[in-house]
């Protein structure tokens, strides 16, 4: 199978490896260059190389995101965790049987998140409306330890990443979860798995057990969490670089030409 003859999706368990990446910082991070020869080299490699987005943003904005240039994943664990789907005809498809404890464990949960956080302190609703999931944009400093108490006295988990974002989530459901339901979904090797994040709420996935990357830049409480785990390394290259540099560390596959 040729990178000019691969179907999207086709034989993931085949391919030499899987980079399975946050967006924000990490796919997206780096410099302009950094960037460019990382999405070339996978364009290039299409045929051993799988690709899965693993982050926060929500399926609209994947979609928008790869019009505009950036390589079009395979799957997608979106939502923190709580989406995950196939990419068929650049439309991104819930998997509903990898997706059924998922819906089990939110319920009714939207309502019930939204109603029992309006007007805490230091919390701003985002205005997308999730799934299986409620966001808020976060201002630490004000906010209530209450808050957090509440949201786990109602049965759900409470995440806080970057320091700027408050998500609450089915109870023990985020991206390292999801993203083993799908690698062992697809009947992919985990050891053939890169999982790349930046910040606490890739902390999940990095900690999974598959082979992982801190990338340079990397929010410091993540880095703290993850430095003296053997699967992991932390990237001294920042974003797309740190990728790079984590899939030479592991001899996943030859790397860019200049890297």
């Amino acid at each position: 199978m040729s990178s000019d003859s691969y179907t999207p999706g086709e034989d993931m368990a085949g391919r030499r490896f899987v980079l399975a990446t946050d967006l924000d910082g990490t796919f997206l991070g780096g410099s302009d260059e950094d960037r460019k020869a990382l999405y070339d080299w996978i364009e290039a490699h299409r045929d051993t190389i799988g690709l899965i987005f693993v982050t926060g943003r929500d399926p609209k904005f994947i979609g928008e995101l790869c019009d505009g240039g950036v390589p079009w994943p395979e799957y997608v664990v979106g939502d923190v965790g709580t989406t995950i789907a196939r990419v068929e005809d650049k439309r991104i498809a819930p998997i509903d049987t990898l997706e059924a404890e998922i819906a089990e464990a939110w319920g009714d949960g939207g309502d019930r998140v939204r109603e029992a956080l309006a007007d805490h302190a230091g919390l701003t609703l985002q205005p997308t409306d999730f799934r299986y999931r409620v966001s808020f944009d976060l201002d630490p400093d004000k906010l209530d330890r209450a808050s957090i108490d509440l949201v786990h006295e109602m049965g759900y988990d409470a995440l806080i990443s970057d320091n700027k974002y408050f998500d609450v989530l089915p109870k023990g459901i985020s991206k390292g979860p999801s993203l083993k339901r799908l690698v062992s979904h697809l009947g992919i090797a985990p050891n053939k798995v890169l999982a790349a994040g930046d910040t606490l709420n890739d902390l999940s996935m990095l900690e999974c057990g598959l082979p992982a990357v801190a990338v340079g830049g990397a929010e410091p409480a993540l880095v703290e969490r993850v430095e003296g785990l053997s699967h992991v390394h932390v990237a001294t290259a920042v974003g797309a670089a740190g990728i790079i540099e984590a899939v030479a560390q592991f001899d996943f596959h030859a790397t860019p030409e200049g890297y």
